[in-house]
C-alpha cells in the first residue's frame, strides 16, 4: 500500500464538558463536594493521530492511520469514523481492551483542561503495524512503547525516503529525549511554550528561538503562539503570519489542525508562505466549533 501521508498518533474518544465555570488567573476552580450542572455535553473523536488523518484526507490525500484501539465500543467508533473519512487503518485492535478516553473541561473563557486516559494507545508495537510506504509520515505525541515504536518505524522509513512531520507534546517533551527523531525532521512544528522547553531542556542557548529549534536538526520549524504571529525558518529565510480575529468557540483541536494544515501545503508542493496561511485557515475554522475534526476543510490540494 502506497500513501501520500500517514499519521502515527493517538485515537480518543472526546467528551467537551461546558461547566460554565470562570476561570481564577490560570486556573478553573471546582468547589470540593459540590454538585455542578453542566451547561452542555458533547462527544466527538479525537487524539493527534485521527485528527491530522482526517485533515490530510479531506484535503485530497491518500491517508493511512497508525495507532492501537480496543475492541470495546469506542474502539469501534474510532473505526466507523476513519471508514467514513476515506483513511486506511494500519494499526492494531486489541480485544479486550479499553480505548483512550479524554474529559475536556471548558471554561467561560473557552479555554480548556484536559483529562486524558491513553488506554492501549501507548502500547503499540513494531511488529502490530501493517505493512505501507508513504512519502510522508507525520508523528504526534506518545508516550511508553508506542513512542519507541514511533521512533523505529521513522528512522526505517526515513532512510527509504520518506520525509518526517513531527508535532511533540510539553508532555513528550518533559519526559524522553526527542534528539534522534528530531535529526530526521523535515518538519517541526510547535507552540512557544513546547520550543522554549525543548531548547532548554538539551540547553540550546541564542536569542532567536526558531534559530535554536533549527540547530537541532529539523529543516523547516513553524512556531504558534496563539493570537501572535506565527514564526518560520527553513534555515535560509524567516517567515511570519498574524492569525485574524475571531470569535472562538473551543481550542481543542487548534494545533492538530493548524500542524496539518501546513504539511499539506508542503506535501503539495506550496510554498511556506502558502503553507502557512493554509494552516492558519484549518486552525481558525476549527476554532470557531466544538470537536477537534467537525469543521476541518474540504477541498482537493492533490
Amino acid at each position: 500500500m502506497r500513501f501520500d501521508v500517514v499519521t502515527f498518533g493517538s485515537a480518543v474518544v472526546d467528551v467537551f464538558v461546558d461547566t460554565d465555570i470562570a476561570e481564577k488567573g490560570k486556573f478553573m476552580c471546582y468547589p470540593v463536594g459540590a454538585k455542578i450542572l453542566l451547561k452542555n455535553l458533547k462527544f466527538d473523536i479525537g487524539g493527534g493521530g485521527t485528527n491530522t488523518a482526517v485533515a490530510f484526507s479531506r484535503l485530497g490525500f491518500k491517508t493511512g492511520y497508525i495507532g492501537k484501539i480496543g475492541d470495546d465500543t469506542d474502539g469501534q467508533t474510532i473505526l466507523k469514523l476513519l471508514k467514513k473519512e476515506k483513511i486506511k487503518f494500519l494499526g492494531k485492535i486489541k480485544k479486550n481492551a479499553i480505548s483512550g478516553y479524554s474529559i475536556i473541561l471548558d471554561s467561560r473563557a473557552h479555554n480548556r483542561t484536559i483529562l486524558t486516559y491513553k488506554g492501549v494507545n501507548e502500547t503499540l508495537e513494531l511488529d502490530e503495524i501493517k505493512k505501507f510506504s508513504t512519502r510522508w509520515l507525520y508523528c504526534s505525541s506518545f508516550l511508553g512503547k508506542s513512542l519507541e515504536t514511533q521512533k523505529k518505524l521513522a528512522n526505517i522509513l526515513a532512510k527509504k525516503g520518506t520525509k518526517i512531520a513531527f508535532n511533540p507534546s510539553l508532555y513528550l517533551i518533559k519526559r524522553t529525549n526527542l534528539l534522534p527523531l528530531l535529526k530526521i525532521t523535515e518538519i517541526l512544528i510547535m507552540n512557544k511554550e513546547e520550543a522554549e522547553l525543548l531548547c532548554k531542556k538539551n540547553k540550546v542557548k541564542g536569542k532567536n528561538l526558531l534559530l535554536r529549534l533549527h540547530s537541532l536538526g529539523p529543516r523547516i520549524v513553524v512556531i504558534t503562539d496563539k493570537n501572535n504571529p506565527i514564526k518560520c525558518y527553513d534555515g535560509k529565510n524567516k517567515y511570519s503570519l498574524k492569525p485574524n480575529k475571531i470569535k472562538v468557540k473551543e481550542r481543542t483541536g487548534a494545533g492538530d489542525a493548524f500542524a496539518s494544515g501546513f504539511v499539506a501545503g508542503q506535501i503539495a508542493g506550496k510554498s511556506i508562505s502558502e503553507s502557512l496561511k493554509l494552516g492558519l485557515k484549518e486552525s481558525e475554522s476549527v476554532i470557531r466549533y466544538f470537536g477537534a475534526k467537525n469543521n476541518l476543510i474540504r477541498m482537493k490540494l492533490k
